[in-house]
């Protein structure tokens, strides 16, 4: 059951790495409402029509597209790509929840801005938690092999954190 009113905003690396493991739809039951900015469909699409998560975001109808009021504050945040930055600027502007997003510098950013931040992975051990999937060993190897980095030491804490062996994915 979605977590009530949690209004939660998505960057691109999540999107993709959730449908390489053939879970997106795990974060519709995770949350009331999940959002992405133009510039992560955008990042999404341009994989083209054979391009990983372009179908899966296109019948993901749970998924709003939300234009930033102010599209200027994703411009001060020189140092990320526009994905990152409109997902910061739209949770600011929205006061969202969550905020979803993978990379190391966003991450920091995230923190730095006061939001509440998640990746993948945490996504991956929320949902066992829930026991909506049994292992997230399985899917991080998904992962890992459908070309997204994963770091030694954070696949080995989630492993923990899971309660799963630690090996490598």
């Amino acid at each position: 059951m979605p977590e009530p009113e949690r209004l939660v905003v998505v960057n691109t690396t999540p999107i993709i790495a959730l449908t390489i493991a053939d879970q997106l739809p795990l974060l519709q039951h995770l949350y009331s409402q999940v959002l992405i900015p133009p510039a992560v469909q955008a990042e999404v699409m341009a994989g083209g029509a054979s391009g990983v998560g372009v179908r899966e975001l296109q019948a993901a109808s749970w998924v709003q597209v939300m234009p930033l009021q102010d599209p200027q504050r994703a411009n001060l945040l020189t140092d990320l790509d526009r994905g990152e930055a409109e997902v910061l600027a739209l949770a600011q502007e929205l006061k969202a929840g969550l905020v979803i997003i993978d990379e190391r510098l966003a991450r920091r950013h995230a923190r730095h801005l006061g939001l509440a931040l998640t990746g993948t992975l945490g996504v991956l051990f929320r949902v066992k938690q829930l026991q909506l999937i049994s292992a997230v060993q399985p899917l991080i190897t998904a992962i890992h092999n459908g070309g997204i980095w994963l770091s030694d030491a954070l696949v080995a804490k989630a492993l923990t954190l899971a309660g799963e062996a630690c090996g490598r994915a």
